[in-house]
């Protein structure tokens, strides 16, 4: 069996190749940039007025007395939008907008509040004026042809208002895999079904739903019996139409498991079964000659919500060209036992403290079917096999699930 990490490793290098496309920025909402955006000028593009006020030559302002009131003759005004005026007279100054064009011959802005106006004279009612204040200069936030936006970039609203400011109308992004949810199992029955006794309702494709949605990923949902014909000519046809089959269930050593000989008889070849850890252990992966990939996920909810988050999720993120995210470290909020040399995946309730901790407090539950737990838990603690004992505000990487 691997460990986590060899897993992790290995699943990463299957990653998905997938296209680019062009959408409209409209669209280009939680997408993943495949193309750099470049400024296609200065930022501010001029010597950008960044207060409501006056603009002077400092030098005017310093040679008046500063023992008596420094006046300024308003020569006129500079609204944003408006072309570039001039600033001509000593002693004199122009009303200027937050966003306007600096006046040329002008050089430091004072604010409404710290002047009066009458008569059209402008005075200046405080002696602390510096040089260069209130001015945005040219170039000081990006140089024309400077990357703003990097490829692999999640785009968010931010990002949408950078590329529209460099009159990027559309943007060259990841194209959105294929996917397909597959629950297995006689025992599942639809969500709008009543169960008998001995069944129970499809859940863990929904599960899988919202979790693609963070992503962007729609993905249809399917339901097989446990029939290795009925399974073969049915993930046979999905594995056709899709770039990614994620199946919850039939992946265990019971008889009616039958998914890895399926999955091994339509040609994907499997490049692991069973992780050292806990739990879900018995997570499956292959891959297939033309670059499709399958993971068979084990059926206990807790078990699909792990492996879910710690190996499919980090495989999508990777596929669509996403920068990496930096690993989540919280401390233990209570000491805790775990004996087997597996990577135990704790279920823990993540809480912020008022002194900057992100504390982890372990929600032990009743195993990987303890569907109430996950109602609990926001994240799972990867505590590492070579440990048994973890002690209060000991560190580990977590995996949230919100």
């Amino acid at each position: 069996m691997l460990t986590a990490a060899q897993a992790t490793e290995l699943v990463l290098q299957c990653r998905l190749s997938l296209p680019t496309e062009s959408v409209s920025l409209a669209d280009a909402g939680g997408r993943v940039l495949r193309q750099a955006v470049h400024a296609d000028r200065d930022f501010p593009p001029f010597d950008r007025v960044a207060m409501d006020g006056i603009a002077i030559r400092f030098a005017d302002f310093a040679s008046q007395p500063a023992d008596s009131p420094r006046t300024f003759r308003v020569a006129g005004m500079q609204r944003a939008g408006q072309p570039q005026q001039t600033l001509t007279d000593a002693d004199s100054c122009l009303e200027v907008m937050t966003g306007a064009m600096l006046p040329v011959g002008a050089d430091t802005v004072i604010r409404y509040e710290d002047i009066s106006i009458a008569d059209g004279q402008a005075t200046v009612q405080i002696s602390d004026i510096q040089n260069q204040q209130n001015v945005h200069h040219q170039a000081t936030d990006r140089r024309a042809d400077d990357e703003l936006l990097s490829v692999g970039t999640l785009i968010g609203p931010a990002e949408i208002a950078v590329a529209a400011s460099v009159g990027q109308a559309t943007l060259t992004v990841s194209a959105l895999p294929r996917v397909a949810l597959i629950s297995t199992g006689d025992e599942l029955v639809g969500v709008s079904d009543t169960p008998l006794p001995y069944q129970i309702r499809q859940s863990n494709t929904y599960l899988l739903q919202a979790a693609l949605k963070s992503l962007g990923i729609s993905a249809s949902m399917h339901r097989i019996v446990d029939d290795e014909d009925v399974m073969t000519e049915r993930l046979g046809k999905l594995l056709a139409e899709n770039d990614l089959l994620l199946l919850s269930g039939g992946v265990s050593a019971g008889k009616a498991d039958f998914v890895p000989g399926v999955l091994q008889r339509l040609g994907v070849e499997q490049r692991f079964h069973k992780i050292e850890q806990r739990p879900g252990k018995p997570l499956w992966f292959g891959t297939t000659p033309d670059g499709k990939t399958v993971f068979g996920l084990p059926g206990n909810p807790v078990s699909t919500v792990l492996c879910t988050y710690r190996y499919v999720m980090p495989y999508l993120r990777a596929s669509l060209g996403l920068t990496p995210e930096q690993p989540v470290y919280a401390q233990l909020a209570t000491s805790y036992t775990f004996r087997p040399a597996l990577t135990h995946f704790l279920s823990v309730r993540l809480t912020n403290e008022p002194d900057g901790r992100l504390l982890a407090h372990p929600l032990p539950g009743s195993g990987s079917a303890d569907f109430a737990n996950l109602l609990d838990a926001n994240a799972f603690m990867e505590l590492p096999a070579d440990q048994s004992e973890f002690k209060q505000g000991d560190a580990f990487p977590v995996w949230k699930t919100l």
